[in-house]
């Protein structure tokens, strides 16, 4: 099966109040992601086949990188 030369481009949001971050394809959303496994399931579930979400050059991490999934508590620590 061909792939692709041209992949959309892929936001992962920043994350919500509960550590989850949305990932959208231009102004659809895919899904919701709580961990990086995540991204990649929603991206195979979309037929985007990435092997390393991480360094991917067509996703785009808003507000923090592929390691930061921040919970709910540490955005209430003074």
């Amino acid at each position: 099966m061909a792939h692709p030369t041209e992949h959309p481009h892929i936001v992962v949001h920043a994350p919500a109040l509960d550590g989850s971050r949305r990932v959208t394809s231009d102004d659809a959303t895919l899904g919701v992601a709580t961990h990086t496994d995540d991204v990649g399931e929603i991206l195979r579930l979309a037929d985007l086949y990435v092997t390393d979400v991480e360094d991917a050059d067509f996703i785009e991490w808003q507000g923090g990188g592929p390691d930061d999934w921040p919970g709910l508590h540490e955005h209430h620590e003074s």
